[in-house]
């Protein structure tokens, strides 16, 4: 059977895909060759000068990890070069990245979390690298682009996707037509379709949230959490639960067998009070993921997609994954609210 990589799907399917377009495929094959970099440091991590931390206090006030500043200077490399782009942003970055002027342009925007679950690097668990695109207003292509650019709901994004760096390392993404995953294939250092048109559960059979957060968590969390681990809830028998701390690796699973993804606010910590997770980096792009497999994200009152964003490093609850799983969180936290 002969097997497609990603660029020939997405040419395959290009008249479906409105962003299927020349300057997208340059963007996408940048975004891989970035992957495929990073895939190859953390696969031989353990034996180069990568683990620990290098010191430093990120953006988000947390201890950088070296291989979080390899993988975001690598994708900051490679995307100022793509010649599409008008602007980047990345979690490890506290504003919005120009593109140098000896560079060409472009009106993509991309939006990326270079590392996610790196706490896990040091003990060989999964991580994985998320990215968001969009397009800029039409207007004079030579202007920089500025924070109101960037600044768009999630709704709009035209692609997003993630690499799973972990036993294989692999590429999720979509176009707003469906979602489809490709696994690289070391041997010809090509991303091959493996996983086409995944569509995720109506109804999940996994939990995953962090439940040593709990003393933090409000009436409606604890009995939102309570419903998944009761044998009462509308399944029948208790969720499993299953927390691996990766955002990428906890929702790839769910993703393919059904579940939910749970990070609300933790009311009572003056740290997280809105939670840890980033609209634009983390949220938009998975929530645009999952609904264009059949899922559903939210805030516990809001679409993901539909939030506006205030700021770029902006944090949000999230529950993510299932359909009938994250409207059954909605109702609780609806009627706690009422």
């Amino acid at each position: 059977m002969p097997q497609v990589t990603v660029t020939e799907h997405l040419l395959l399917h290009q008249k479906e895909s409105p962003a299927a377009t020349g300057r997208y495929t340059r963007l996408l094959n940048d975004l891989i060759l970035a992957a495929k970099i990073i895939s190859r440091e953390v696969n031989k991590a353990g034996l180069v000068d990568v683990l620990g931390f290098t010191g430093d206090i990120n953006v988000q006030n947390e201890q950088v990890r070296k291989l979080d500043v390899y993988a975001n200077s690598v994708l900051i490399h490679r995307m100022e070069r793509a010649g599409v782009l008008c602007a980047i942003a990345s979690e490890e970055n506290a504003d919005i990245i120009q593109i140098p002027s000896q560079f060409p342009k472009g009106d993509y925007i991309v939006i990326f979390d270079p590392l996610d679950g790196s706490t896990n690097i040091d003990v060989n668990v999964n991580v994985g690298t998320i990215f968001s695109i969009f397009r800029r207003e039409p207007g004079d292509p030579d202007r920089n682009a500025t924070l109101t650019d960037v600044l768009q709901k999630g709704a709009r994004q035209v692609a997003a996707g993630y690499f799973l760096y972990g036993t294989s390392t692999m590429m999720v993404y979509s176009t707003g037509r469906g979602v489809h995953g490709f696994t690289l294939d070391p041997g010809v250092g090509e991303f091959l379709l493996s996983h086409p048109d995944i569509k995720i559960p109506e109804r999940g059979r996994i939990y995953s949230v962090n439940e040593g957060n709990s003393p933090y968590w409000d009436a409606a969390t604890t009995e939102v959490v309570n419903y998944f681990k009761s044998p009462k809830n509308d399944r029948g028998a208790p969720y499993s639960s299953r927390y691996i701390g990766s955002l990428v690796a906890d929702f790839h699973r769910n993703l393919l067998y059904g579940g939910i993804f749970l990070y609300p606010a933790d009311n009572q910590d003056p740290k997280k009070p809105r939670g840890k997770l980033r609209l634009m980096c983390e949220a938009n792009p998975l929530a645009f993921l999952c609904e264009q497999a059949g899922g559903a994200a939210s805030d516990g009152e809001t679409r993901i997609l539909d939030i506006e964003p205030s700021e770029l490093h902006q944090r949000v609850p999230l529950f993510l994954g299932s359909k009938k799983d994250v409207e059954k969180v909605c109702e609780i936290y609806k009627r706690h609210k009422e």
